[in-house]
């Protein structure tokens, strides 16, 4: 692998020859390897566009490269510094991925004189090319580099793991299979050891962050957290609230058992899960079978059966020595026997399967494996008959142990809960982990088209341009064929559609005609990182209705129509595809503009407990559920456990952590694409996925380091009102990298730089992330398994924007408790005016008196109060992560026809009279808002006309004072006039009229513009 660096341009560089100028070149240093571009001489703004190829090793980790700008020294041999650039490998792309990219210089030294940016290309390629400059130990080009070239000691550096961005595909936990489904002819166990490479190294990167939690650390069981202040009611609030749980989490092995009895958590990957035990079956091959006495042949397949439970193997044909290399997994749980059989059968056309001998294990005698100690090795096992009075002819491998969900073979493995599910079922109940496709924002600027002729010539052409992608249609205004407008698009990788051009004329209102069309691949275009201008181009537009048949016609044309464009994919915004109320990942598209982490979150699902029946199954309820976890691209999806109310899924996945202001989401569903013919019960789709609950956790809410374990209900809005569906227990970690990078993103927008520089419109968000929603939920759902359309749109929270009344009065009563402090204030301080309290009235006078005598004290006293009051609040500070709550949302108080209003469709399917009763009452809101925003306009209105001369007399009033005002201010000083004022404003009752002040009194009678409303 080559890692090639375009050095393309610089900018305003520091001059440094002695004349107001530099001859400039560029030396790239990366693991030892140095290379260098020709010199620019006497010129502040080079150009080079050259080509540094460098060796890439891509096992290794890398820390980053360094890119410094000198200045060639002459006639004396040497160089001075200009500046330099790091670039960490971790954001090096692959090749046609990379983009032009200006970086600003950097300083060396802190008195360094550096000033300018550079332009350059970063990425990876396979191909080497013969572009690049001569290797630094190579003959010398010209008589000043011999100094420059020297090589340096094999010294190696630092290394730092490289945080490696899994690209858009599925990452699959399980790609074990039962009988009636065919192999992929892929071996899973490797597949599964590749994929997960990247997430140890993850793992190890933050191990130095373990050693500081005695809290998290395998077999301690995790502390008790305080239980959530009690309501004014709890027996109303009981099922509502956020619970505490105290899991036996990294418990260890019982004494005596698995070598010793050490702890079965070794790695980080399983400390936020109960321990589970399960008895694992590896089901190798076998040899030596005896043929069929029809056939001459043998067609031979495994059935492992413990107790009620059976699993089997796909069958082989014609292997005399077939291999299955199949693990089953039987939790320990549901064990009911204490022998485990494993039979091999002949698979038959007709008739019973013959039967070819079978093994027995006791399970008393059975080894125990703890982690990381190495696989079991499998052994050969001599075949028995039906009665186990003998051997007969055949040998099969197998490895028997006992182990947890922390086992290699984990995910991998047929489980026994999952024996019922048949056909396509297999496949939507296993684990997966889903990463959402690379989102761009494709831009397309529009400027003008030439030589567009309408079929009529007698007409002035109306015209207008419509560009389509996929489902997306966007067009501009109907003008002369000038328009300068953008038209934005969500476009995904890789890129499947294409860009479809057209001009089009205006006949009438309901009929346009195409003059003129073009068809343009999205891979064409370039990738802007920043608000750089990019190139325009002229395109030539195809008669529209010329096809394959009509090429002579083509001929006849002595010129063509075309259109003048400017078109890009935006790599410096982060395309939204989720509300950003509730957003999980701010990184811009483009890889090479991203920041390091900042810490890692990771998440332990627990269980379920208490879930509701979602469907009917042989004339009972029953709920097959499983878990959904989304926070940035990375989503997962536990197995489903089946026919339980109370699941325990045990599984625990990680994310990198770029910005801790975000919101994991998590969803529980229930499954109704097990192929066995559920019966949906009334309102639910036996083809969608029902909604179980969903809950969201903040991860600028958690403490560092600390293990969060509670159990969320799971809260559903439905028509008739709020329901506890259930209770999902998590088990939560946030941990923090670095406190210093922390500091840096507070301080930094929340959004990249180009949402600042070039925002878009909020009609355009709304759009925008309508259309990236729908193609993350195609893409997704043509995964395997497939996160289907329902699910992605309810993690999404795609309908936060449809009107709801309940809604809105939630909305008015946040409002009313922020300004409730306000109210609060101004009525302590008008006790203090009309003391109400004597010893704080003259309290308060003492402390205006002091700064008044004292200005400067006025901000520290004001900064002082609000430390002392965070550090008093810090004593109420919550104990646990906020949640659902009901009575914020106004779910508990709504009125039945409200929610059905929420839940009605778009547009409405209710009956008239309904939407009638609807109409009215939105009407009478809306006239108690009209009213009060009319207030408001008329006070702004009689400030206005304070010098408007609206009324003259008013006016004239205000503006002699004014005069009067300015003489007396001038004359006395501040501190006096300050202390006036505050004294007459605190005066005793005593001294104060029940009338309104004279100020309010002439504020009243000036006029405002509601005379002239119709």
């Amino acid at each position: 692998m080559k890692l090639v660096v375009e050095v393309v341009d610089a900018h305003d560089l520091m001059p440094n020859d002695g004349e107001g100028s530099a001859s400039s070149f560029v030396e790239v240093d990366f693991e030892n390897q140095l290379s260098r571009t020709k010199t620019i001489p006497k010129n502040l703004n080079p150009i080079w566009n050259q080509k540094l190829i460098l060796d890439f090793d891509e096992t290794k980790s890398h820390q980053a490269i360094e890119i410094s700008v000198y200045n060639e020294r002459k006639p004396i041999p040497g160089r001075n510094f200009l500046g330099r650039v790091r670039f960490p490998c971790s954001n090096i792309v692959k090749k046609g991925e990379e983009a032009y990219q200006r970086f600003q210089l950097e300083r060396k030294w802190f008195f360094s004189p550096v000033k300018g940016e550079i332009g350059l290309k970063i990425y990876l390629s396979s191909e080497s090319s013969s572009s690049s400059p001569p290797p630094l130990n190579s003959p010398p080009i010209s008589e000043n580099t011999n100094l420059l070239r020297k090589t340096l000691a094999a010294v190696p550096k630092a290394e730092v793991p490289v945080v490696e961005t899994p690209k858009v595909g599925v990452i699959s936990n399980s790609s074990s299979t039962i009988a009636a489904v065919e192999p992929t002819g892929a071996d899973p166990v490797k597949e599964t050891q590749e994929i997960k490479e990247p997430a140890e190294e993850r793992a190890r990167r933050g191990q130095h962050i373990y050693k500081h939690q005695s809290l998290q650390q395998p077999g301690v069981p995790v502390e008790k957290r305080p239980q959530a202040n009690p309501q004014a009611h709890p027996s109303l609030q009981e099922d509502y609230e956020l619970k505490d749980t105290s899991p036996q989490l990294g418990e260890r092995w019982p004494n005596g058992a698995g070598y010793g009895g050490r702890g079965w958590m070794s790695s980080e990957r399983y400390d936020l899960v109960e321990q589970t035990f399960y008895l694992y079956v590896r089901v190798v091959k076998a040899k030596d079978l005896p043929p069929s006495s029809i056939t001459g042949s043998c067609d031979p397949y495994v059935e492992v059966k413990l107790g009620n439970y059976k699993g089997r193997t796909k069958h082989l044909e014609r292997k005399m020595n077939p291999e299955w290399h199949q693990v089953f997994a039987f939790s320990k749980e549901r064990i009911q026997s204490s022998v485990l059989e494993v039979f091999v059968k002949d698979k038959e056309m007709v008739g019973r399967d013959d039967y070819l001998g079978r093994v027995i294990f006791d399970l008393n005698e059975i080894p125990t494996r703890v982690p990381p100690d190495s696989t079991l090795a499998p052994q050969w096992h001599r075949l028995e008959d039906r009665r186990g009075q003998g051997k007969v002819r055949g040998e099969i491998m197998l490895a028997v142990w006992m182990g947890t969900q922390a086992d290699e073979a984990f995910p991998e493995s047929w489980h026994s809960d999952a024996a019922a599910v048949y056909g396509e079922g297999v496949f939507n109940i296993r684990s997966k982990v889903y990463v959402s496709p690379k989102l761009w924002y494709l831009r397309v600027n529009v400027i003008e088209a030439q030589d567009v002729l309408p079929n009529d010539r007698n007409r002035l052409p109306e015209v207008f341009v419509k560009a389509q992608i996929g489902n997306q249609v966007c067009q501009t205004r109907t003008t002369n064929p000038f328009w300068n407008e953008d038209l934005v698009f969500v476009a995904a990788e890789p890129f499947e559609e294409q860009l479809f051009v057209t001009v089009e004329d205006r006949l009438h209102q309901a009929k346009d005609e195409v003059l003129g069309k073009i068809s343009l691949p999205l891979d064409v275009f370039e990738r802007r990182l920043d608000h750089r201008p990019v190139h325009t181009r002229w395109f030539n537009l195809e008669k529209y209705g010329f096809g394959v048949l009509e090429a002579d016609r083509r001929k006849e044309l002595k010129f063509s129509s075309r259109i003048h464009l400017r078109v890009c994919l935006e790599g410096g915004y982060h395309v939204l595809d989720e509300s950003t109320m509730y957003i999980s990942d701010q990184r811009p598209t483009a890889k090479q503009l991203w920041k390091q982490p900042v810490g890692m979150l990771e998440v332990g699902i627990l269980s379920a407990q208490g879930l509701l029946p979602m469907k009917m199954k042989d004339g009972r309820g029953t709920t097959d559920a499983y878990c959904v976890a989304k926070y940035g691209q990375k989503w997962v999806r536990t197995r489903t456990i089946l026919d339980t109310f109370n699941p325990k899924w045990n599984e625990q996945y990680t994310w990198e952590v770029y910005d801790p202001c975000t919101v994991i989401t998590l969803g529980v569903f229930d499954n109704c694409h097990l192929g066995g013919g559920e019966k949906p019960t009334a309102g639910i789709t036996a083809a969608r996925d029902s909604r179980i609950g969903k809950v969201r956790i903040r991860l600028s809410t958690l403490e560092a380091y600390r293990v969060y374990t509670h159990s969320y209900p799971l809260l559903v809005l439905q028509p008739h009102g709020v329901k506890k569906m259930g209770e999902l227990q998590l088990a939560v970690r946030f941990t923090t990298l670095s406190l210093a990078n922390m500091v840096y993103v507070y301080g930094h927008p929340l959004l990249p730089k180009m949402h600042y520089l070039h925002p878009f419109t909020v009609n355009q968000v709304d759009n925008l992330r309508y259309q990236a929603m729908n193609i993350v939920a195609v893409r997704l759902g043509r995964a395997e398994p497939p996160l289907r359309k329902e699910v992605v749109e309810y993690m999404l929270d795609v309908d936060s924007h449809m009107w709801s009344m309940r809604r809105s009065k939630a909305n008015f009563f946040r409002v009313m408790s922020l300004l409730s402090g306000m109210f609060s204030m101004s009525r302590w301080f008008g006790d203090v005016c009309d003391w109400k309290n004597p010893i704080t009235s003259v309290l308060v006078h003492m402390l205006f008196l002091i700064l008044i005598w004292y200005p400067e004290l006025i901000l520290p006293t004001l900064f002082l109060y609000m430390f002392l009051i965070g550090l008093w609040n810090y004593r109420f500070r919550p104990r646990y992560p906020p949640h659902m709550d009901t009575k914020l949302s106004w779910a508990e108080a709504v009125h039945p026809d409200e929610l059905d209003e929420e839940f009605d469709t778009f547009p409405t399917s209710r009956p008239h009279d309904i939407v009638r009763m609807r109409y009215d009452r939105l009407r009478s809101v809306a006239g108690r808002i009209q009213t009060v925003v009319g207030d408001i306009a008329t006070q702004g209105e009689r400030l206005q006309s304070l010098l408007s001369w609206r009324d003259p007399r008013a006016t004239s009033l205000f503006v002699l004072f004014s005069l009067c005002a300015a003489v007396v201010l001038y004359v006395t000083p501040f501190r006096v006039v300050a202390l006036l004022a505050g004294l007459y404003y605190l005066r005793h009752p005593r001294f104060r009229s029940k009338l309104p002040s004279v100020p309010s009194n002439f504020f009243k009678r000036l006029s405002a513009r509601t005379d002239s409303l119709l």
